[in-house]
């Protein structure tokens, strides 16, 4: 009788064991996807957001000795998409800068930018690495002697960053991007001037 009731119970021990694990399994495959409520524990990525930045620039002028520099404030918006840790998205932003400097008598600035760009990532949960390019565009102002001749030209940026997320739906980033617009034929110097720049930035998002 004994000797029944011991096999009995390890029978009874192992088929609970095994009803657990793939009661287990059972429930790890059929997870929900990420959605953009989720919280931190299982952060998502996904969809539309909308934010501001704060940064500073420093920059050069080509054919001049001139290297504006100054503070750089804006707005972005974007989408991401999410599979798994993979994020994927397109962001664009515009920005009103203070950079600026004078060589001679020459002065030139860069009163605005913006970029539209990709976004390609990895998240570990709320913390996401990316990196970014795309298409840049903004504006060249050369000054001497009460003259001002500007002009808006397109070029491409790159980048890279980290974003964090704080609360469901707040998020806070740290960016680098390097800015290069196409040169244009300035009067005011007889010369072609293009421009190129590095822009730290840090931002808040809000995801909708």
């Amino acid at each position: 009788m004994m000797k029944r009731f011991v096999v009995g119970a390890a029978a009874l021990v192992a088929a609970g064991w095994t009803a657990s694990a793939e009661a287990a399994d059972m429930s790890y495959g059929q997870r929900a996807p990420y959605t953009v409520n989720q919280p931190l524990n299982a952060y998502s990525w996904a969809g539309p957001y909308l934010g501001a930045n704060l940064g500073y620039e420093w920059g050069s002028v080509s054919n001049n000795p001139a290297k504006p520099a100054g503070f750089v404030g804006g707005v972005q918006a974007g989408y991401n998409f999410q599979n798994g840790p993979w994020v994927f998205g397109v962001e664009g932003d515009i920005q009103a800068a203070g950079a600026d400097d004078t060589f001679a008598p020459w002065k030139f600035s860069n009163p605005w930018f913006g970029t539209l760009r990709g976004r390609a990532g990895y998240a570990f949960s709320n913390i996401l690495f990316y990196g970014t390019a795309g298409l840049a565009f903004g504006e060249l102002r050369a000054q001497t002697f009460g003259w001002t001749e500007s002009h808006t030209t397109a070029g491409w940026t790159i980048g890279a960053g980290a974003e964090v997320g704080f609360a469901p739906n707040w998020s806070a980033k740290l960016e680098y991007l390097y800015i290069d617009l196409s040169s244009s034929q300035f009067a005011i110097t007889g010369v072609s001037n293009g421009y190129s720049a590095s822009v730290v930035r840090a931002g808040v998002n809000y995801h909708f």
